[in-house]
């Protein structure tokens, strides 16, 4: 290992990786007064998020809660996933295979547990979720994605992508691309959402 990946990064050095790159090692133990992720081994701040944003993330997480079909599955909100050692970011949601993980010391989920990571757009990260973070997921072979847009009527809008195996790409899913009012899948297990609700409609 080079002396650069053996040094640990502070709440002083944070922002000036040797080398130019963090790995998840290096950074993992760092307190800072924000929230925070790790990608392409930079540490990124995370923002402050709208109302909207909020609501429509943990209105979202209550009904695919109830969904899953059975105690191995796991679902999460804002908790990092390992991609590699140089990502390791937070979907707004995360659903995930709890088998063979040990909840009580896991630092990060293992992407090869990831089954399905969603996305609340907001303004302060819209190209995030809309080109960096699904290009990374892809990359990293979790399953399934979905972005959730504002519409015009300030309700949400699902868009629903699966991981095409022969490009490595999300391809918009073939029966429902978009979702409005509800949403009805049958992936990563079936699924049957009230979207209006998710703001109070």
């Amino acid at each position: 290992m080079s002396t650069d990946r053996m040094v640990k990064a502070t709440p002083e050095s944070w922002m000036n990786p040797p080398g130019g790159q963090w790995t998840w090692d290096q950074v993992k133990h760092l307190e800072l007064p924000f929230d925070w992720e790790l990608i392409d081994g930079v540490i990124v701040v995370r923002g402050m998020a709208k109302w909207w944003h909020d609501q429509v993330r943990d209105e979202l997480y209550v009904q695919l809660r109830q969904a899953l079909p059975s105690r191995d599955v796991g679902i999460n909100v804002e908790r990092c996933v390992l991609l590699d050692d140089f990502n390791a970011v937070k979907p707004d949601i995360l659903i995930y295979d709890k088998r063979g993980l040990d909840l009580f010391t896991l630092d990060c989920t293992p992407v090869a547990n990831a089954k399905l990571a969603v996305e609340v757009v907001s303004p302060g990260s819209s190209v995030d979720d809309r080109v960096r973070k699904p290009v990374l997921y892809a990359e990293a072979g979790i399953p399934y994605y979905w972005r959730v847009e504002r519409d015009c009527d300030d309700l949400p809008e699902v868009h629903e992508f699966w991981l095409h195996t022969g490009s490595g790409q999300y391809v918009s899913a073939p029966e429902h691309p978009r979702h409005n009012v509800k949403l009805e899948t049958d992936r990563p297990f079936p699924i049957s959402l009230d979207l209006d609700a998710l703001v109070g409609e």
